[in-house]
């Protein structure tokens, strides 16, 4: 297909490398156009000056960038992406982003022609890197099936939850469980280490039990280092972890642990750790 890919992060910019690796047609933009340019030189493809022009004539248009308003920037307005798609086609968005936005592009979509899905991910640079990424998808169910080989190009797991906004409603599951897992994971280590026992044992044995968590088998040894350079940043789960608060506060969900968490992430902000993994919050206990 012909695709582009707005956003080049470290997110976007090996999704975009995967699906031109799978044989699509690969227009790319980026705010900071270098960075565009540098993906074209390795993979290929063409780089466009503006969101609408990386649009044009485009199956389908991909985004991974940063918040809400980022996202409203590059689809909608003159520039934007809207703009710029035939009718028809799809724009499917990997942002991790709200609810409210998704619902409010995929109404805008619709009387434009257009298809949009919800599709924020899990997985982190290395899911995006490997091209394993998990996807989480809101919208029609027409414009899933035809966006779904598509996005298969960097996913080994990819759902319809459901409509407009589905997507970041399951992103949001998706982090308030990692929050309470590795917090609990913290508190373990940290416990273990207080009463003198060897912790790879530790581990070793309680990972095969009911305590075993995929941040278990893939964290605990570099929580122990205090090694905090493995993925998913700590200002980055704060905002994700604001959107979860702020919809809970819409929808009458309680989160005590969730907003516990949160507050212990400003903690390791505080410590200088705004760009440390989320595995980070060991780091609180231990200082």
């Amino acid at each position: 297909m012909k695709v582009a890919f707005l956003g080049l992060g470290v997110m976007g910019y090996p999704m975009a490398r995967h699906l031109k690796d799978k044989g699509h047609e690969v227009t790319v933009y980026n705010r900071t156009a270098a960075k565009a340019e540098r993906w074209v030189a390795e993979n290929g493809g063409r780089a466009a000056p503006t969101p609408k022009a990386a649009a044009e004539g485009q199956d389908i248009v991909f985004s991974c960038v940063g918040n809400d308003d980022d996202l409203r920037a590059v689809t909608i307005g003159p520039d934007g992406a809207f703009a710029g798609m035939k009718p028809g086609a799809i724009f499917v968005d990997h942002t991790t982003a709200s609810a409210e936005v998704a619902r409010e592009l995929h109404a805008k979509a619709k009387e434009m022609g257009l298809g949009f899905v919800d599709a924020p991910v899990s997985g982190g640079q290395a899911g995006a890197e490997n091209g394993v990424l998990t996807v989480m998808c809101g919208g029609d169910a027409a414009d899933y099936a035809k966006a779904e080989p598509v996005i298969a190009s960097f996913a080994r797991a990819c759902r319809l939850l459901g409509p407009s906004g589905a997507g970041q409603l399951t992103k949001m599951v998706n982090q308030i469980c990692i929050a309470g897992l590795v917090q609990a994971l913290s508190e373990g280590i940290h416990f273990a280490k207080k009463a003198g026992l060897d912790v790879e044992a530790v581990i070793s044995v309680i990972s095969k039990g009911a305590a075993q968590s995929w941040q278990m088998e893939n964290r605990w040894k570099t929580m122990n280092e205090d090694k905090f350079d493995f993925g998913f940043a700590v200002d980055w789960m704060r905002k994700d972890l604001g959107i979860c608060l702020a919809e809970a506060r819409h929808n009458g969900a309680h989160l005590p642990v969730t907003a516990l968490v949160d507050q212990f992430y400003s903690e390791v902000q505080r410590l200088g750790g705004n760009r440390w993994d989320t595995s980070s919050l060991i780091a609180r206990l231990d200082r």
